[in-house]
């Protein structure tokens, strides 16, 4: 018979399986043998005394070298999904802006993930919900992601394509496919996997999407009949200004589509005016706890003035600031919203504290006002706005419109567009897709007449596609009808303007001569932009005689072509694949920077100023090297679009600058300006006086709009200060991309038996050949942390090359250099492998001014504060406040010390004990603090769960309709179900965890 050996409360392993602790709680004989019970893995398992052994603790902790520690910190950040640390610096193939990060670390550090993304123009929205895709991801909360889009940019894959960008694919959904996930979603319970992160188009969102339809033996499943709705980690919606309607079905879907969402995230350009109904729908819709109603909207923006004015105040540091910011307090607490939510919020008090115990001139304490007062905005943590004129420029741009005149033979084929578009107004009220087509023939015509002929062509034999027709107008037509009087007189246009071949043509001559003068300067880069594809081939088959190496880009080039050609065009003149002159299109760029060019020539004038704008900005951006960019505008006299540039465009200031504004303010310029130029009854005074007139209103229009917008940011948390120091506050240097590089050189490094790895530094790509047996394991491992089909398609080639970097820029050239950012499955699968056991011990040496030279110990600890929202930091422990506050960084820096060097018993203790001291404070300030918000939500959550359900009951008792009533007793249950999950998120108890990762003993010695 077997001895009891271990006795309950003993710590063992298994031996077959040494990674696999418990605790030993108990024994008995089973068939003359004593059988142990072992509580691991969250159940208690029976193990006989010869398949476990004891866990033996040892008073030498294991000592690790330098590196190992770093890629053990890294880890830690890396693997634990509760990180206060932003993971997504340099997650994508892009250039970031610092300000793209604000909606990341608001939804980030919100009590609930949900947010209005309300930028201008040109600010990139999109890129800002990419990196909070990588940034949930990161966290693994972001398996499944709906993003919710207009239909063109499904078509035109803008969406899709974006997302590439940063290693995310995600698939179209249309109406099979939509219904198959309704389906799936009500026979089992879950979104089907294959569908588990889609684009979805508005067009979609109807009657048989929110209700189902069909007979009760046959009956098509709605979103109604999924009690809850479908889970989703995350919802998009973009352009969310297209749901103001509550009425409409595609209100309606997308709050269904919302409701059972962990996250959140809308997007729109629509200007926040705090008094509109519109405003109040998008923020009600995503955020229905927290502001029910209009009154309680109105309600929560009283006291945003006053606390403005006291961030304000504290921000200036002037004279008696802190009396200023004691009376503003006192005025935002005297309204309704301030007497009965503020009062009782903690961090109230917080403020009151330092204002009270602080001296004036406390600069830490000042700023930390500053921060809380912001932070009290009833709206910053659910709304984010970002306007351009609040960046800034990037260079100055110096535009030019030279203008040329048609020869006689051209302006007869001009005459007859005209003519022809007189003679069917004339005739008939157009439809959409003849004004369309009279359009686009005058555009051409006016853009080079040459590509007329091959246009009217294209035109007769239908082959003009939906990319083809988005490049040329966003209000392009899905087809194009030509009646039989319209076929004879486009195919009589077209033999006029074939007959111009080999003529000459005055605007070709000037862009020659611009391109030849370019040559002449040390950057010879030139970006030749058109809207249409037959005035690029024209050009292209012209530049080739011009002594340039020329490439032309539109929307059906693959996107893999546009990045070579984005390559070759980067590349200095002296390299026999550069090239000196890119031609393109709107579309052609999408995705595409080029900021090493300074030089950008609109052959012709899109109608749209937004459309202006993208092409300005593919070189107006952050990283461009000139001082000045060159915009040449290079217009034909007597044109429609001579006119709309000089009355319009011009003084509207869209060449000059960054106009910034909202989509619905330049959608309807857009518009207006399409309107007038259609106009084929006006004459030419009176088409230059109503597009003078056109400009003054919207000049007006757009200077009011920045002027409401001045008075009422401030009510929404709208604050034009830098983030860029809030960003550096939750950011790690343990997740540094060269921290990332070093993990998976390690990594690579054991994989490879000790082979050495090129380091990864800014403008490198490392080349890591494997052999099978590496590529097998590598493929293990990446399967182990979640797989990714790309990585394990390049691993399982006969012949495995990785080529590595952490430089965004390199890979924005090639798809096939893995951007090491922390999602990188190749960066997940070092993580797990660094993790460091135990609590081991370094002795490390750094050469550092931070702190004067000296031994110091220091205990490294992760606290994770848990609460509504779990929050994990490093906390650095040292006996010396200056070595705890430099420690992060003076450890980032350090290199393997002394390898005989202990940390003394005495000193441990001391370690031990002002951690202790230090987390006890920490965790009573947490739990009174998170316990008080706690309190404070669950009882408004009460409140609010009954006036819902007790509205929606009477509603329901009015109506006889049976599908109505199903949708009803839906909406029901969904309130019931939210509010539940809501409240339970609140009752949770707070605390202050603690586990210490290591124990350094830091050498500083001066540099």
């Amino acid at each position: 018979m077997e001895t009891a050996e271990f006795a309950p409360g003993t710590t063992v392993r298994l031996i077959a399986r040494p990674e696999t602790v418990g605790v030993v709680t108990g024994s008995r004989h089973v068939g003359g043998a004593l059988r142990f019970d072992v509580f691991h893995d969250s159940s208690v398992h029976g193990y006989f005394a010869s398949q476990i052994e004891l866990v033996t603790g040892s008073s030498q902790r294991e000592a690790v070298s330098a590196a190992d520690l770093r890629a053990g910190f890294t880890s830690e950040l890396l693997r634990d999904k509760n990180t206060a640390y932003l993971h997504v610096r340099h997650a994508g193939r892009i250039d970031y802006e610092p300000y793209q990060y604000r909606p990341v670390l608001k939804i980030v550090q919100a009590e609930r993930p949900r947010i209005l993304v309300a930028d201008d123009v040109g600010v990139g929205k999109t890129i800002e919900a990419c990196l909070i895709i990588k940034e949930l991801a990161a966290r693994h909360r972001a398996r499944s992601v709906l993003v919710i889009c207009p239909k063109p940019l499904v078509v035109d894959d803008k969406w899709r394509n974006e997302l590439k960008r940063f290693d995310e694919d995600f698939v179209h959904l249309d109406g099979a496919s939509l219904r198959f996930c309704l389906e799936e979603t009500y026979r089992e319970g879950d979104w089907p996997s294959r569908y588990a992160k889609a684009i979805l188009p508005y067009s979609l969102l109807d009657e048989q999407l929110l209700v189902g339809n069909g007979t009760k033996s046959a009956r098509r499943i709605g979103l109604v009949d999924l009690a809850p709705g479908p889970h989703f980690d995350l919802v998009i919606v973009d352009e969310a200004h297209h749901i103001r309607n509550r009425s409409t079905y595609a209100y309606q879907t997308v709050q269904r589509l919302t409701e059972s969402a962990e996250a959140v995230v809308m997007l729109t350009a629509t200007p926040l005016q705090v008094h509109s109904q519109d405003l109040f729908t998008l923020v009600n819709l995503i955020r229905d706890d927290l502001v029910p109603s209009m009154q309680d909207f109105a309600q929560m923006l009283e006291p945003n003035r006053f606390l403005y004015e006291a961030a304000e105040a504290a921000r200036g540091a002037q004279p008696q600031w802190q009396q200023v910011v004691q009376e503003a307090l006192n005025h935002a607490l005297g309204t309704r919203w301030g007497r009965h939510v503020m009062a009782v919020d903690p961090r109230i008090a917080q403020v009151r504290d330092l204002l009270d115990y602080s001296p004036p001139d406390d600069v830490r304490a000042r700023v930390r006002v500053v921060r809380t007062l912001e932070d009290l905005n009833t709206f910053s943590s659910i709304v984010s706005r970002t306007r351009r004129r609040d960046i800034g420029t990037f260079t100055t741009r110096k535009p030019s419109a030279p203008m040329v005149a048609f020869t006689p033979e051209q302006k007869v084929v001009y005459d007859a567009v005209l003519a022809l578009g007189r003679r069917i107004a004339e005739l008939q009220a157009p439809g959409m897709s003849v004004n369309f087509l009279l359009s686009m023939l005058r555009r051409q015509a006016a853009s080079s007449i040459s590509g007329l002929a091959p246009l009217a062509q294209q035109v007769l034999m239908n082959r003009l596609d939906n990319v083809e027709l988005s490049e040329i107008g966003d209000d392009a037509p899905d087809t194009i009808t030509v009646t039989d009087v319209l076929h004879a007189q486009i195919r009589e246009i077209g033999q006029l303007a074939a007959g111009l071949d080999g003529l000459p043509d005055p605007k070709v001559d000037y862009l020659r001569q611009v391109v030849i003068d370019k040559q002449a300067e040390d950057n010879n880069k030139i970006l030749v932009f058109s809207t249409f594809r037959h005035t690029l081939r024209y050009l292209q088959q012209k530049a080739n005689s011009w002594n340039v190496r020329v490439a032309i880009v539109h929307g059906a080039v693959p996107d893999e072509e546009r990045h070579t050609l984005r390559r070759r065009f980067k590349l200095p003149r002296e390299h026999p694949d550069a090239i000196d002159l890119m031609l393109c299109s709107e579309v052609g760029t999408e995705g595409l920077d080029y900021q090493f060019c300074n030089t950008l020539v609109n052959y012709d004038i899109p109608w749209n100023p937004m459309r202006v704008e993208q092409r300005i900005g593919r070189i107006d951006r952050r990283g461009q090297q000139s001082e000045t960019v060159a915009i040449i505008n290079i217009l034909t006299e007597g044109t429609v679009e001579a006119e709309i540039y000089q009355r319009c465009l011009q003084r509207i200031g869209v060449f000059q600058r960054a106009i910034g504004g909202s989509e619905q303010i330049l959608g309807d310029l857009t518009s207006r300006i399409r309107r007038i130029a259609e106009n084929l009854s006006l004459s030419p005074a009176d088409l230059a006086e109503r597009l003078r007139q056109l400009a003054d209103n919207e000049v007006a229009r757009i200077q009011e709009l920045e002027r409401l917008e001045d008075q009422q940011g401030v009510l929404l948390g709208l604050t034009t200060e830098s983030f860029e120091s809030r960003i550096a506050e939750a950011s790690s240097e343990w997740l540094d991309d060269d921290k990332l590089g070093d993990l998976v050189r390690a990594y690579l490094g054991d994989v490879l038996g000790g082979r050495r790895i090129a380091a990864l530094k800014p403008g490198k790509v490392a080349t890591v050949r494997l052999d099978d047996g590496a590529a097998e394991r590598i493929a293990a491992d990446v399967r182990s942390v979640g797989g990714a089909a790309r990585l394990e398609r390049v691993l399982r080639r006969k012949e495995t090359t990785l080529y590595l970097t952490t430089d965004p820029e390199l890979a924005s050239d090639d798809d096939n250099i893995e951007l090491l950012a922390p999602t990188h499955p190749l960066v997940m699968a070092a993580a797990a492998s660094a993790a460091l056991a135990g609590v081991p011990f370094a002795s490390m040496l750094v050469q550092s001014n931070l702190v004067p030279p000296g031994q110091y110990p220091i205990a490294v600890h992760a606290w994770t504060r848990l609460g509504t929202a779990d929050t994990l930091t490093l906390r650095y422990i040292s006996t010396d406040p200056d070595v705890e506050a430099a420690a992060g960084v003076l450890l980032a820096q350090a290199v393997d010390g002394d390898p005989d060097s202990v940390v003394p018993t005495v000193d441990m203790d001391a370690l031990d004990l002002r951690h202790h001291l230090e987390w006890s404070a920490a965790r009573d300030k947490h739990r009174a603090r998170a316990g008080a918000l706690a309190d404070q939500r669950m009882a408004s959550l009460r409140a609010q769960r009954d006036l819902q359900v007790q509205a929606v009951e009477r509603n329901a008792s009015k109506v006889d309709d049976p599908n109505i009533l199903r949708m009803r007793r839906g909406e029901l249950a969904r309130i019931r179900e939210k509010f539940h999950r809501l409240i339970a998120q609140h009752e949770r108890v707070p605390d202050l965890l603690t586990r210490q990762l290591a124990t350094v003993l830091l050498e500083v010695v001066k540099p």
